[in-house]
């Protein structure tokens, strides 16, 4: 069937308001009409009529992947996206991006994150939409989203993959990954043997999509809806639920607000939204990696994270979240209990309800009108203030002159008896010394050491390998040792749990005290002073400095150069540079 384009040559722009559409970025050729007149004739290949296209465009983010399990329904919600669009009067374009999954990602999905989220930028940059539904879900895909379209600053809405489901081992509720690190743990302590570790890894993971624990993913999940990038209700569903795909129709229909009212995320996000996402952040127990995503995604704005902030915030809010790693419970189980909003009804008295959301309405009224339709009823999983899982948020700030910028410990996580402790460090001088040493059975260590790795920060690695959790030594491990202090410059899984430092900063690999720490030092840990020292003195780490000068970071080309080049700090959010906003005069109080 051919439409007619009578008028289409002399009078190009009489069909479209110029602003909208198909008349967003055009390739520039020195001729207007003749850069739309190419655009539609290309697009019309694809069978679209002039009525289509004459329509809002909203992009579609399609980061389905082979080597992305998490992101397996990516399809089933582009098609439910694709109908809410439609169903609005809208016309929906998907187009893909990096996709990247924390298992499948060498050297690590942190070195990849700030190369998706340019991909993301620029992307919807290039391409003419008029918002932009955003499919992520795995780890780090999430943030990079985020910091691209906040970059690009265009109406932009997120959709999450989901959680995945619980398996069953032996009458036992397992799920990835906080029971694949405990299996794992035990099968290094030979309580369990080789038949056993393989039963229950088919189990771990028993669908497609996102860790089904508060690990990063869900933290991401839950703090994207905090901020207001998200529909009510839309961080909770499991990935293979009615529930998830219904959430990404509303989420299509929501694009078509969002494209009309040109609700840009620097409309709408203030330090506030992120004062709020911090506190959120704290009171599930989330994953320590998500204090450097939000760093990132709201330097991509100009507002500083202060973790200084982060830690007064902490001392006054309780862990209210009971799930794995700081709990007992399943994603599932926050989703049947309510999800974000019975949380955050439960956070009233510290937040900041006067924000505003993408829906265009704030943050306190997109609540009520939430729990107006969905009221509370009595469940255990998402506790009040009154008898929180752990009474103080679960991610505490450390200082002292092993890390003079600051490092993080998950506390609702670890083991109270190390919490106040000094040990004798062994150290590791970086991940292939850990890996040949860790299990020699003539290893010289003790249950109070404290175990050190060096060269794991964001240039080291490079790219902050999620290698925080120090394995406990076998010999160790075979006679019941469960829990070590351990330290390092780099993170670990939101999955994880123990007594782990992480995030020192500086790094060792740009000159950190770190760098310099030996065999045999003595370090103290002190949550209750949020301390962290070294016990030398300053004569001796002079006559260490010289005695090993640092060797300089190198690569010769490509994107790692680029990436040793530019990247920040843990406490600056492992961005680039160059990406990042000049910081405004709004901060986080």
């Amino acid at each position: 069937m051919n439409e007619s384009d009578e008028g289409f040559a002399t009078n190009p722009d009489a069909q479209f308001d110029t602003s909208e559409g198909l008349h967003r970025g055009l390739a520039h050729y020195g001729d207007r009409a003749f850069s739309l007149f190419l655009r539609k004739a290309f697009i019309k290949g694809a069978g679209f009529t002039d009525d289509a296209l004459n329509r809002p465009v909203i992009g579609i983010i399609n980061t389905a992947s082979g080597f992305n399990p998490c992101h397996g329904n990516a399809p089933q919600l582009i098609e439910a996206v694709r109908r809410g669009v439609m169903l609005e009067g809208g016309l929906p374009v998907e187009f893909p991006t990096i996709s990247i999954h924390e298992s499948f990602s060498n050297p690590t999905s942190m070195y990849l994150r700030n190369l998706m989220s340019i991909d993301t930028e620029e992307m919807i940059r290039a391409q003419p939409m008029d918002a932009v539904v955003m499919i992520g879900g795995c780890d780090k895909t999430v943030p990079a989203q985020l910091m691209g379209a906040l970059s690009a600053d265009v109406p932009a809405i997120s959709l999450i993959t989901g959680s995945m489901l619980t398996g069953s081992h032996r009458n036992q509720r397992v799920g990835a990954c906080t029971d694949c690190r405990r299996f794992w743990a035990r099968y290094r302590a030979q309580e369990i043997d080789e038949e056993e570790i393989s039963a229950v890894n088919h189990q771990l993971v028993a669908s497609v999509g996102t860790c089904s624990v508060m690990g990063t993913a869900s933290t991401m999940a839950i703090l994207t809806e905090v901020l207001g990038l998200m529909v009510p209700g839309g961080a909770s569903p499991p990935a293979v639920t009615a529930d998830r795909i219904r959430v990404a129709e509303l989420t299509g229909r929501n694009a078509i607000d969002i494209a009309k009212a040109a609700r840009k995320p620097s409309s709408f996000l203030t330090a506030k939204s992120f004062e709020n996402a911090l506190r959120v952040l704290l009171a599930i127990g989330g994953s320590t990696n998500g204090l450097i995503h939000l760093t990132a995604v709201a330097g991509r704005l100009g507002i500083p994270v202060s973790l200084d902030c982060l830690d007064a915030m902490g001392r006054e809010t309780p862990v209210l979240i009971d799930l794995k790693p700081s709990g007992e419970h399943y994603m599932e189980d926050f989703h049947a209990a309510g999800g974000v909003p019975v949380l955050l009804n439960a956070l009233r008295p510290l937040l900041h309800l006067d924000v505003l959301t993408v829906m265009g309405k704030t943050l306190g009224q997109v609540l009520d009108e939430h729990l107006a339709r969905y009221p509370l009823f009595s469940q255990s999983v998402i506790r009040s203030m009154g008898d929180p899982v752990y009474p103080e948020g679960g991610i505490a700030v450390l200082r002292g002159n092993l890390a003079p910028a600051g490092c993080i410990i998950k506390q609702s996580a670890a083991s109270s008896h190390l919490t106040e402790h000094e040990g004798r460090a062994l150290v590791f001088e970086g991940l292939e010394d850990l890996a040949r040493r860790i299990d020699d059975p003539d290893l010289d260590v003790c249950a109070n050491d404290v175990l050190v790795l060096k060269g794991i920060g964001p240039k080291g690695a490079p790219g902050m390998p999620e290698a925080g959790m120090l394995p406990i030594p076998k010999k160790l491990a075979k006679v019941g040792v469960k829990d070590m202090v351990r330290i390092s410059d780099g993170r670990m899984s939101g999955t994880a749990s123990g007594t782990i430092v992480l995030h020192v900063s500086p790094e060792s690999a740009v000159g950190g005290p770190l760098a310099w720490v030996q065999t045999g030092d003595r370090i103290r840990l002190s949550l209750n002073r949020r301390e962290l020292s070294w016990l030398v003195d300053e004569q001796e780490l002079g006559r260490r400095m010289k005695e090993k000068p640092l060797q300089p970071l190198r690569a010769e080309r490509g994107y790692r150069q680029l990436f040793l080049r530019e990247v920040l700090q843990a406490e600056m959010g492992v961005d680039f540079e160059f990406l990042r906003k000049n910081p405004n005069s709004a901060t986080i109080s």
